[in-house]
């Protein structure tokens, strides 16, 4: 499944001319590290060689992406993660014993890394990439040193129907797409559905899902593409790693709708390299429509082409931003590209493509199975619909729960069994790290868009992060900055060196044990230097924790509106 690069028509899109042309070498890399487990100089000439493509150019591509190895490991992988969620659980001393103890082991590599979407298990950690609680780690290095290649953690998949699932246990599935492809489902009534449902995307930005819909089937260029993001890397979020894991058949079911309604004959599941697990789930389920001709060139003999796989993500938080995700699908570094044009209209390969996220794709089979009315009667506090959450810090059982939308955290955190040792709730982040902090006068708030938003915050990925009273919120804050800090792709001046600087100034802060009342002016320049003028939401968003813990810990939440980018907020 490739793609021809066609000549910019749209204003903006010119530079993009002198950009290598030709199939990405992503995949090609990621086989030959996953077969020799790094990127041996030799694999790499004869790459080239076989694709005509200088060494320089592959060379380049490489350097951007933290996955790729370009010198031989060790033994033995040990990745442990140290942000919000596993830092709230101790993480930086148990790294430090981990350290201790294995520091010195000629065969051991010990990295600390950003979040592995574990945070159910934090502290978390991989062994030679197969997830685990840090508490684990010593049996699982054991294992790999014998030889023994086990999966440390098993795929945790809920037996229990979730309320978004219409299909009985059992049964037969994709059942709307069977009707869509035999002419009992009109794509236009498709789009009615959806659009009256009022589904908006769960990425980040809620840009109105039939709208999107229609706006891309509008378009006349050929081919066209449709992507599942499912590049989820943002500490705290891992609702889209369970969907994935439980739910393949309403994320796929979704995304061949999607294809169906726009045109698109080739769809990808974009997913981060972490999710190995989950890779092999959606592989197995691929395989499975394939042999019952549900993809092919003639779908269930509807004469419609259809084809799906799976692009897996050479790592970066960056490629959670639609438009860096398709830089790197087409081989490129993962720098995002400037807006307008968005993808709806001139995406991958320059091609109008349908991107929305896991929870979106697995949502739509219930809205069109029982109706836009039924889906908007399942919200609370004047939400519409259903919506998952993945709630971890300082709760008793961190875990994905689907909840009706407009849920309060309240309600999550009784459901999540409480805050740790019976405390109390000193701040909440409701969107994942990229979300304002919020006090515990906002637990009643509901778990929708405007609310949240009118409370200083937003709804964002759909995590949230509970820190007990007591727990430092300057710290955490810039514990969150780190992660921005580190995660930049480096494109913008402002998010590459004001990240930096404000991190260096709040952290040497934090190790002196000052306060709120210690923070600079030059933090609240800093933020506002960044939110002006970053290309993409990660630098919009970098120092927007920071600020709202200075309004908590100072007697009122700052109520300050951060644009996300992981969708696009208008196509």
């Amino acid at each position: 499944m490739t793609g021809l690069r066609v000549q910019a028509r749209y204003p903006g899109t010119e530079a993009r001319a002198g950009k290598f042309p030709g199939p990405s070498l992503i995949p090609a890399l990621t086989a030959i590290q996953r077969r020799c487990g790094w990127l041996p100089r030799e694999e790499l000439v004869a790459l080239g060689r076989d694709v005509r493509r200088p060494l320089y150019e592959i060379e380049g591509v490489i350097s951007f992406y933290p996955h790729f190895r370009t010198s031989p490991p060790k033994a033995v992988q040990l990745a442990v993660c140290h942000d919000l969620t596993c830092w709230l659980h101790g993480s930086d001393e148990r790294i430090r014993e981990t350290k201790a103890k294995y520091g010195d082991d000629v065969e051991i590599e010990i990295v600390e890394v950003s979040c592995l979407g574990r945070c159910d298990v934090a502290p978390a950690a991989a062994v030679d990439e197969r997830p685990l609680a840090l508490a684990e780690v010593d049996a699982a290095i054991a294992a790999a040193r014998a030889g023994e290649h086990e999966t440390a953690e098993a795929l945790r998949r809920d037996d229990e129907r979730r309320p978004n699932d219409p299909y009985e246990p059992g049964g037969e599935r994709y059942r709307l797409l069977r009707k869509a492809l035999a002419g009992d489902l009109r794509l236009e009534s498709i789009v009615a559905t959806l659009k009256d449902s009022g589904l908006r995307g769960m990425g980040g930005a809620g840009f109105p899902t039939g709208q999107k819909w229609e706006i891309v089937a509008g378009q006349e260029a050929q081919p066209k593409y449709t992507i599942c993001n499912a590049d989820e890397s943002e500490p705290g979020t891992f609702k889209d790693r369970q969907i994935l894991a439980e739910q393949p058949h309403l994320v796929l079911e979704g995304m061949l709708l999607g294809m169906l309604v726009t045109g698109s004959e080739e769809g990808w599941v974009f997913i981060r390299h972490e999710y190995g697990l989950e890779e092999e789930v959606l592989q197995a389920e691929i395989e499975r429509l394939r042999e019952e001709g549900i993809l092919g060139d003639d779908a269930l003999g509807s004469g419609r082409r259809l084809q799906l796989a799976v692009f897996t993500s050479p790592g970066g938080y960056i490629l959670g931003e639609e438009s860096a995700l398709l830089e790197c699908m087409e081989g490129h570094r993962g720098e995002p590209r400037n807006k307008p044009p968005f993808p709806g209209l001139y995406g991958l390969w320059g091609k109008p493509t349908l991107m929305n996220s896991v929870e979106t794709f697995a949502d739509v089979p219930i809205i069109l199975e029982r109706g836009a009315d039924w889906w908007k009667e399942q919200g609370v506090n004047g939400a519409e619909g259903l919506k998952f959450f993945a709630i971890s810090g300082h709760v008793e059982r961190p875990d994905v729960y689907c909840v009706r939308a407009g849920a309060t955290t309240r309600d999550l955190i009784e459901l999540a069994g409480g805050v740790t040792d019976g405390r109390e709730v000193g701040a909440i982040q409701p969107g994942g790290a990229s979300s304002n902090f919020l006090g515990p006068e906002h637990l009643d708030v509901p778990l929708d868009w405007k609310p949240l938003q009118e409370a200083g915050s937003m709804l964002g990925s759909g995590a949230v992060i509970v820190m007990a009273q007591g727990t430092d919120l300057l710290a955490a804050a810039t514990n969150v900055l780190r992660f921005f800090r580190n995660e930049s792709c480096g494109k913008c001046v402002p998010c590459r060196v004001g990240s930096h600087k404000a991190h260096a100034i709040l952290s040497d802060l934090v190790e002196q044990g000052k306060g709120v009342g210690d923070v600079p002016d030059k933090i609240t320049q800093l933020e506002e230097t960044l939110r002006l003028t970053s290309i993409c939401g990660l630098g919009q968003v970098a120092l927007g924790p920071v600020l709202s813990v200075l309004g908590i810990d100072r007697g009122g939440a700052a109520a300050r509106e951060h644009p996300k980018d992981r969708e696009d907020t208008e196509t």
